[in-house]
């Protein structure tokens, strides 16, 4: 499975880029965002370097990875939920088996004379 380039929006790009300006440090920043530090670096010299310029064209916001991650994790514990329900009835059934007996059984021992 190939990995795929994550890619923003011009909007997120310049929010993060807003956040660093108003104070916030830039691995903070990168931590709640989910980014590495570089990546912000090389945003903030961007913005710096040609204002006008800087982020043109329409990146896949991150909401649309997010969502596909969800639904790979919803199906992931579906899967394990699953697999648990029918352990835990295979325990139940082997539980019931041996209280049906009338509970434990002794072996016969012989008899020392």
């Amino acid at each position: 499975m190939a990995l795929s380039r994550r890619k923003f929006t011009s909007e997120f790009k310049l929010s993060a880029i807003e956040q660093i300006e108003s104070g916030k440090s830039l691995a903070r920043v990168a931590r709640e965002l989910e980014l590495h530090e570089n990546v912000l670096r090389r945003w903030k010299h961007e913005i710096q370097q040609q204002p006008g310029k800087a982020f043109v064209g329409n990146g896949n916001t991150r909401s649309m990875n997010r969502e596909a991650e969800l639904e790979r994790k919803i199906g992931q514990m579906t899967l394990e939920i699953d697999f648990l329900k029918k352990a835990l009835q295979r325990v139940e059934e082997q539980r019931l088996l041996e209280n049906a007996g009338g509970g434990r059984r002794s072996t016969r021992r012989s008899k020392k004379k």
